[in-house]
């Protein structure tokens, strides 16, 4: 039997093997460790060495770091999001969505970080406020290129935003704009209770014009869905709450362009859908009145032409519209305008 002091000189002999003073075979080590009763790092000291090495907890120094840095976005960082939303919205309205989508993709990651790493509320309302406008702008994009789970991925972004914003009419108008991805997929009578649904959200927080914007789609929505006395009944109530005047932009929400003339073009899109005879008047005052930078609008408002010519009979007047909308379309690249000149077109 191994006396305390045979052990301690095994040790030393190990030690000095460690050394490189000498040198220890592998059987000779088994031996070792056998006699011993210990481990390969006890015998050669690995232990200790692994003990002293300090635990080191990975990702927390980037994440402060990260942290830190959406505290210091400040108000006018806030409003050069904004700024850069809306110089994609005007683009947008003038050269289509289709050159758009990698610069909008960009521009909602920035902003996704920048909430995703504020902390106080008093931080993160700002940028959830910035993030609901963009996120439905660039839904929309995605849904006027034909990439429609994008849009629709798109505008529960927007709405969960809204929601974090404390802001019911970005909520509601995200909330609008998503029952046309139901109406395009075929759901119409959905998209008919979630519009509907918008305007309970947005209440008495929405402004005139918004809710004027909200009564016109719910008309266009229904009109689609085949209900014609609730289309007529939701322009009228869209009538009713337009603020008068030639203003087109709601002051309250950047996104809502509506006036007299966009209503008419509205009106008489809806009435085209349930084929009164009156969309035909409503149309050419709204094409009197267009405005010129409304590219793509202008594609939807030939197409509605087309549609309410083609209900009276009048497929010269339609074959016309038609190719002013197929000129418009290819323009902004609208995938979603030249399916319906399609539809149109295999009609005639």
């Amino acid at each position: 039997m191994l006396t305390v002091a045979s052990t301690a000189s095994l040790r030393v002999y190990v030690s000095e093997w460690e050394n490189g003073r000498r040198s220890i075979s592998a059987r000779y080590a088994k031996i070792l460790r056998a006699l011993l009763g210990i481990t390969d790092d006890e015998l050669y000291g690995r232990a200790a060495e692994a003990l002293a090495v300090p635990v080191v907890a990975d990702g927390y120094d980037e994440l402060i770091s990260r942290i830190d840095a959406a505290r210091s976005v400040s108000l006018t960082m806030v409003t050069t999001f904004m700024d850069q939303t809306e110089l994609f919205r005007t683009m947008d309205r003038q050269m289509g969505a289709a050159s758009l989508v990698d610069p909008m993709t960009g521009h909602l990651a920035k902003l996704e970080d920048a909430l995703t790493f504020a902390v106080l509320p008093e931080t993160r309302r700002p940028v959830a406020l910035a993030l609901a406008g963009a996120a439905t702008l660039a839904a929309w994009q995605a849904l006027d290129v034909g990439a429609v789970e994008r849009a629709w991925r798109h505008y529960e972004l927007g709405k969960r935003a809204a929601q974090e914003a404390d802001e019911p009419m970005y909520l509601a108008h995200a909330t609008a704009e998503q029952a046309y991805v139901l109406c395009d997929a075929g759901r119409a009578s959905v998209a008919v209770q979630l519009i509907r649904d918008a305007q309970r959200v947005g209440g008495k927080a929405m402004s005139p014009r918004l809710m004027a914007w909200l009564y016109a789609a719910e008309a266009e929505i229904c009109a689609r869905a085949g209900l014609p006395d609730d289309c007529r009944r939701a322009l009228e109530n869209a009538v009713r709450h337009l603020p008068p005047g030639e203003e087109a932009r709601d002051a309250d929400m950047l996104s809502i362009f509506l006036n007299e003339g966009h209503l008419s073009r509205w009106r008489g899109n809806a009435l085209a859908l349930i084929g009164d005879d009156e969309a035909v008047t409503s149309l050419y005052d709204a094409l009197d009145s267009a405005d010129p930078t409304f590219i793509r609008a202008s594609a939807g408002l030939r197409c509605d032409l087309a549609q309410a010519h083609m209900a009276r009979g009048e497929y010269d007047q339609a074959h016309e519209h038609l190719r002013q909308a197929r000129l418009l379309a290819s323009r902004t690249g609208s995938v979603r305008h030249r399916r319906r000149i399609e539809q149109l077109t295999q009609q005639l």
